[in-house]
């Protein structure tokens, strides 16, 4: 009991840091002051042409709806794709975890969480990831790399997967196996977190996605 109720802490902690990046977001309030200062005319400018110039392409929204339908959404890439991220972050947890622990019935928490998390990442990247149009270079070369990436943990995610299949039934949970398992987990947790980092970028800076901005409007079409 002691050991699980150690390893659901460590869990929380580990998963709550790889989601932060491990740093602290500090700002230079000075230089920040500054540029908003110079700036301020210029950006309102932009945001007021950018909200005119979108306003047609946008979603239209039912304000009295206060919990939105599925078919409400341009897209469902962004409700899939966050279970992905957590369940592979938490299997690869655990799994480097149980290289000390060797516990069979972890083994196989891992193994159920990795196959819900590749799951939802194949799902997240190829049925229900969203197409784009009309977007710039720069966020096409954004969009680019959180594409490389999440091929980068399907594809890892998947051997992982493989492999502890192999190491439960063929190397009966062995320790060297569970390292390499945990190796090729690690890679796709990592790979995970970085497709994270582009899509939040080009949600949050690039600003594709939001009320169905820069997105084709086909969502209910795919399959």
């Amino acid at each position: 009991m002691k050991h699980l109720i150690f390893s659901l802490a460590f869990l929380l902690v580990l998963t709550g840091a790889m989601a932060h990046g491990g740093k602290k977001h500090k700002k230079d309030s000075t230089k920040k002051t500054m540029d908003s200062t110079m700036n301020m005319g210029e950006k309102k400018q932009h945001v007021e042409g950018d909200t005119v110039h979108h306003h047609d392409e946008g979603m239209a929204v039912d304000e009295s709806k206060v919990t939105a339908d599925f078919d409400d959404f341009p897209t469902l890439h962004p409700l899939i794709v966050h279970f992905a991220i957590v369940l592979i972050i938490v299997a690869a947890a655990m799994q480097l975890l149980n290289i000390y622990f060797m516990k069979k019935e972890i083994s196989w928490i891992v193994t159920a969480i990795l196959l819900a998390g590749v799951a939802a990442a194949w799902f997240a990247a190829k049925n229900f990831h969203p197409h784009t149009h009309g977007i710039s270079e720069h966020a096409q070369q954004v969009l680019d790399q959180h594409d490389k990436w999440a091929d980068w943990t399907i594809n890892s995610g998947f051997v992982a997967l493989l492999l502890q299949v192999a190491n439960l039934f063929l190397f009966k949970d062995k320790r060297w196996a569970g390292a390499v398992v945990a190796a090729v987990l690690a890679l796709s947790a990592y790979s995970v977190s970085r497709a994270g980092h582009y899509g939040s970028q080009l949600v949050h800076i690039e600003g594709i996605g939001p009320q169905g901005k820069y997105l084709e409007m086909e969502h209910h079409h795919e399959h």
